[in-house]
Formats: structure tokens, sequence, C-alpha cells
């Protein structure tokens, strides 16, 4: 019975990148030490052709992910490479994917602080006419107001 995988095709190839520069490194240091594919999986007792996947990057031929880097980790020690730095490249794509967003948010944020100082020195000078000619005519209004409303001027007047 056929497995149905339900991988994006621009998910399955960013998982893909990360697993062909891993099995592009395994496959330099299997050669550099002259063993073929089928030595090391016999010393690893891992199938040859899972090890031919892994170095071709072949991720449709491989059990779940879990397996892979189990398997990673073991071919990685076995060859004696540096076992972090490959463990990490599976997580590459990943963190590449969150230092953008995180620089684009930034980006945006900063153009949104980014003020033009002549525009706020309008808006300030049109604010303050604009308060000046309102306080004015309040103050008319007020003192209108308290003029006409003094009773002893008009009793003297009478008088």
């Amino acid at each position: 019975m056929k497995e149905i995988k339900s991988y994006t095709k621009d998910d399955n190839s960013e998982e893909n990148s990360s697993l062909i520069r891993i099995g592009n490194f395994i496959k330099e240091a299997r050669l550099s030490r002259d063993q073929t594919i089928e030595e090391l999986a016999a010393n690893l007792k891992i199938g040859a052709h899972q090890l031919k996947a892994i170095e071709d990057g072949n991720k449709d031929e491989l059990p779940e992910e879990v397996f892979v880097k189990a398997m990673v980790r073991r071919i990685s020690d076995k060859l004696k490479l540096d076992t972090e730095f490959i463990m990490g490249e599976f997580n590459s794509n990943r963190k590449e994917e969150i230092v953008e967003e995180v620089s684009n948010t930034s980006k945006k944020k900063k153009r949104v602080k980014n003020h033009n100082p002549l525009g706020v020195g309008i808006f300030v000078l049109i604010s303050g006419i604009f308060g000046l000619f309102a306080s004015s005519l309040i103050f008319n209004f007020v003192s209108e107001s308290f003029y006409n409303q003094n009773p002893k001027q008009e009793l003297i007047n009478k008088n």
C-alpha cells in the first residue's frame, strides 16, 4: 500500500535543499575515507539504499524525518564530522525565514517612525494658529457677555 504524503511542493523543496547539503557533506566525508556506500551502511547497520537516498537528498525514499535525523547523527558520528553543524542544517531554512521576517518587520516599523521634520513643523504651526484663533474667539465672546451682564452700569445710566 502506497503512503500518501501531504507535503506542499515549496515545503518539500526547502526540506530537500537542506537534505541535499547534508548528503553532500556525508558523501564527501565517505569518499575521503575511501569507503563505499555498502561498507558504511554495513558498519552502521542501515540499508545501503537509505544511505544513498540521504547522500542524494531524496526525501521520498526515506522514512519519517525523526528517523532520518537519527541516521544522519549516527553517520556523522561514524565519519567524525561536526555533528552539531550537520544537525543544524536540518533547521537552517526555517531560521533564514525567521530572520528575513523579523528584518522585514523592523524595516516597516522604521518607516512608520521616520517622520519628516518639515511636515511636523508645519503641523505644529497650523495647530498653533488654529489654537490662537479659537482662543481669541472665546475670549471675545466671554468679554462681551461679561460686559453686557454688568447691571450696575445700567442703573447708573438710568439715573
